[in-house]
């Protein structure tokens, strides 16, 4: 078998937000053979494959990119489960059997396969994800065929809920989310109810999610789980699991109805004995060498668990325990870039003459926190500097390069130089010290009835005259920061500020959005301040702009400076 070659680099620009995401990066890792084909190039070829392909295989990525699978078929690879297969694919359907392919030097070998398909944002298939793995050892050991491929069958099963169950956890990346997604997801295909519990960090209960296979036990599961979650530190069982070894197999257990009295409330014990009480498996989520929580199983006592669905159940506990305290770091490290951030804004300063408001709002994308900024400066001679910038990029380094940038900008416009100096000068420092990645950014100078105003790949601000009409401050433009301008010219503008005036300056966030184009959120945005009233204060122009622009799930971070006079 040829040697793998280094991992495939992960296709960042398939339309479907792979990139550097932890659940891509760990796809790459696995010992698990992962594939990605795209439906819209002739034939689905596939366009991604990890090492373990490489390796079960014997095939170079850079000989199977670019073709379809079905090279991995032969002789005596079932027609059937093949054509199983492509009906899959052509419903856009998820897809999981075992059938016998061929490795590059002929070998045959048994592959267990799941298929699923993966939805863009409009709900369409984009490209199909493929889960393979050897297991020929297993297959060959069984007497029969028949009984082979039950059995492969079974595992199939098996990975294709570790497979809903990884997919599940991936999507949700709020700690809550992925626990309910565990239960939402593992539940109903294992047991007849059951429940995720995770640990706190002063060893109580944080999150606790009851899940049920019969829709009409759907409220008693929510009532018992809006019920003070002690009840569960109080069971041996769970208490056992805390601190069991990480080599112990759970066992499923009767469970002990005599003492549930002694450990619930009266309106705990009803909820328990309606959900149904048999036999229970209580099986420990473990992360990075301790236990983060439990999954707890609980079956009718006409119903017992056989060894495969509590080995089954294992590995869901396995796969989601470190799942979940990913989700945990990746919480905390994000609300460290929050804070960070909202430390990093200035307190708008009090200033004669002017009613200021200011808004950061983050991404309901709990995946992404970005650099955007604003910032108010009263200069010594008396006029005002005013700044909004975008640092491109959503993690704790654009956060920190935010702070970069508006440190430096302070530090310019401090000397009372002209906007279109500020900001070359701004863009000359990044450039050379290599402080940040691209950034965008206006920078205004009120003085009197005089706006002076540069900006380096922004979003012209908005000035709304006391007479109700809109100006769009689109001149003075020049390359983001951090790009080199091939334009030598200064870069400023002015226009006239008169009392009653309000300059609405922002982020792109306010305007752009997946589903309506930049053009149609730069025209709401217009007759929305057009609609404003005389003589509206700037935090109620800032609060209704927000409502009026924003939709029910904000896609990216927003900055919004008002400013009227």
């Amino acid at each position: 078998m040829t040697e793998p070659s280094p991992a495939t680099p992960m296709p960042d620009s398939l339309g479907i937000g792979l990139g550097p995401e932890l659940h891509l990066r760990a796809a790459a890792a696995s010992e698990l053979s992962f594939t990605l084909s795209d439906p819209h190039l002739p034939d689905n070829p596939l366009v991604w494959v990890n090492p373990a392909f490489e390796e079960v295989t014997g095939y170079r990525a850079d000989e199977v990119l670019g073709r379809n699978c079905r090279f991995l078929q032969g002789v005596d690879t079932d027609p059937a489960t093949v054509q199983r297969i492509r009906s899959a694919l052509a419903a856009g359907e998820t897809f999981a059997d075992t059938l016998l392919n061929y490795r590059k030097d002929g070998s045959s070998f048994w592959n267990q396969v799941v298929v699923s398909p993966v939805l863009g944002a409009d709900g369409e298939v984009t490209h199909f994800v493929g889960i393979q793995a050897d297991v020929t050892e297993r297959v060959e050991a069984q007497i029969s065929r028949e009984e082979q491929l039950a059995a492969a069958r079974d595992d199939g099963a098996r990975l294709a809920l570790l497979a809903a169950v990884t997919d599940g956890l991936a999507t949700h990346l709020d700690h809550a989310g992925a626990v309910r997604a565990l239960a939402d997801i593992t539940v109903p295909r294992l047991a007849d109810w059951g429940f995720v519990a995770v640990l706190g960090e002063r060893g109580r209960f944080r999150a606790v999610h009851l899940a049920v296979t019969d829709p009409a036990r759907a409220q008693d599961a929510a009532d018992l789980e809006g019920l003070e979650p002690s009840w569960l530190l109080r069971s041996p069982r769970v208490t056992a699991a805390l601190s069991a070894p990480p080599d112990e197999m759970p066992r499923p257990e009767r469970v002990d109805v005599a003492s549930l009295p002694g450990r619930t409330t009266p309106a705990q014990l009803e909820l328990l004995h309606r959900l149904g009480l048999g036999e229970a498996l209580v099986v420990p989520l473990r992360a990075r060498s301790r236990v983060i929580g439990v999954l707890v199983l609980v079956r009718g006592p006409d119903a017992p668990f056989t060894e495969h669905e509590v080995v089954t159940t294992a590995h869901v506990a396995h796969r989601a325990g470190l799942g979940l305290d990913n989700v945990r770091l990746y919480e905390r490290e994000r609300e460290i870039a929050l804070t960070l951030q909202r430390q990093l804004l200035p307190d708008l300063p009090t200033i004669d003459g002017l009613d200021i408001a200011a808004g950061y709002l983050p991404s309901a994308q709990l995946a992404e926190v970005g650099g955007d900024w604003f910032d108010v400066l009263p200069l010594p001679d008396g006029s005002t500097g005013l700044a909004v910038g975008d640092v491109v990029g959503h993690d704790m380094k654009a956060a920190a390069a935010m702070g970069q940038l508006r440190s430096v900008l302070r530090s310019y416009a401090w000397s009372g130089e002209s906007t279109g100096r500020v900001v070359e000068r701004l863009d000359e420092l990044v450039r050379g010290m290599g402080m940040a990645q691209v950034a965008t950014c206006v920078y205004l100078r009120l003085r009197g009835e005089v706006l002076q105003y540069s900006r380096a790949g922004h979003p012209a601000p908005l000035l709304r005259l006391p007479d109700g009409s809109v100006q769009v401050l689109d001149a003075a433009l020049r390359t983001p920061v951090g790009v080199r301008s091939l334009d030598g010219g200064l870069a400023q503008a002015e226009a006239a500020f008169p009392a009653g005036s309000t300059l609405i300056a922002f982020s792109d966030g306010l305007v752009e959005r997946r589903d309506r184009p930049l053009r149609q959120g730069l025209a709401e945005l217009h007759a929305a301040v057009r609609a404003l009233p005389d003589d509206l204060p700037a935090s109620e122009v800032r609060d209704r702009l927000v409502a009026e622009l924003l939709g029910p799930s904000q896609e990216d971070d927003v900055c919004l400076l008002v400013v009227r006079r």
